[in-house]
């Protein structure tokens, strides 16, 4: 059933006792002093599954946002979707809208002889603050191909196409598209959703764990390394997702953005960002990481990622271009955005 319509006569005054234990995360630091808090949980997992560290409260559910999208890929391809690697790699992305994110929307809905008229996500302008500014700059205003979700719902109307489905509906929960995705993410988190929404751009949101959705990543992670080792077999759902996220990282997100960087850092990595802080990062390994800023402060995702990374041994060196940023005082550097030493590490 579609998610009831918000009202807040009908919702209970939050109790503090039942609000996820978050821990401090990540400090902006002016001058020596430390100024703002980032709270906010976290978990390392081997590729068995055990945990290497957490932070705060990992078992609580929350929504993934737009890191739930390599999962949905992953329903897709089993549908049947066949696309070339940077199209599946956009099916996957929260995009930035530059040309080629834009060109290759279009370009799988033309492959399956739908236009820009089958898309049902919400409209908005580009993601990206330069791709947004060159937009309005030749006049462009909010449409659906533009919004950063546009790849994914070209990717979903064209998997109804080869399904025989209905495009018209496709985000409804009991359209067989969704109910089909949401199979799909049970299965890779091994968790069933504690609670069920509607995400910005339209599609079912489900509400997981950080653990269940790290334990997904490394999933596809694994899969895509087995892959490669594998030589010329075709992949499954899961590597076919994850290589072409990994061959094609501007595809994912864009230029001047950290997870497209953090992939192209990090060889053998799938990295996924989400709305309101969340990151997921799976290694060739298995292991992975999963991350959530409880006040959804974007700047704290990447410096409390690349710490807990750290956690499994990963050589975060690469990852100093990311993993924190300066705080400025008159247009200079007069501090640091940079994580606390908040892991819980386990025996």
């Amino acid at each position: 059933m579609p998610s009831p319509v918000f009202s807040a006569a009908r919702t209970p005054a939050l109790d503090p006792s039942a609000l996820p234990q978050h821990a401090p995360l990540v400090a902006a630091v002016r001058s020596g002093m430390v100024e703002s808090i980032h709270y906010g949980s976290g978990i390392a997992l081997h590729a068995d599954g055990s945990a290497a560290a957490t932070a705060g409260d990992a078992e609580a559910p929350f929504y993934p946002r737009s890191s739930l999208k390599p999962l949905q890929a992953v329903a897709m391809v089993r549908a049947g979707l066949d696309l070339p690697a940077d199209l599946l790699a956009l099916a996957a992305a929260s995009h930035s809208g530059d040309n080629l994110h834009r060109d290759g929307a279009r370009r799988i809905l033309e492959l399956h002889g739908l236009d820009d008229a089958a898309l049902e996500n919400s409209t908005d302008l580009p993601y990206g603050t330069a791709e947004r500014e060159e937009w309005l700059r030749n006049g462009g205003s909010a449409t659906r191909l533009t919004q950063n979700c546009s790849g994914k719902h070209a990717a979903m109307a064209a998997t109804c196409v080869i399904n025989g489905w209905p495009v018209q509906g496709y985000l409804h929960p009991g359209h067989p598209l969704q109910q089909l995705a949401a199979a799909t993410i049970t299965e890779l988190t091994g968790e069933e959703p504690a609670a069920v929404s509607t995400d910005g751009c339209g599609t079912p949101l489900f509400a997981h764990s950080l653990r269940g959705m790290a334990g997904a990543f490394g999933r596809i992670a694994a899969a895509a390394a087995r892959a490669t080792d594998d030589g010329g077999d075709a992949p499954g759902a899961e590597a076919a997702v994850g290589l072409a996220m990994q061959q094609h990282p501007h595809m994912v997100a864009g230029e001047r953005r950290d997870v497209t960087e953090l992939m192209r850092l990090l060889p053998g990595s799938v990295a996924k960002d989400g709305f309101e802080g969340v990151q997921l990062v799976g290694l060739a390994d298995g292991g992975a990481v999963a991350v959530k800023i409880s006040d959804g402060g974007d700047r704290a995702r990447m410096p409390a990622t690349v710490r807990i990374l750290a956690a499994l041994g990963v050589d975060t060196g690469a990852l100093e271009s990311i993993a924190t940023a300066p705080v400025l005082g008159g247009g200079l550097p007069v501090g640091l955005l940079q994580a606390t030493d908040f892991l819980n590490h386990a025996s």
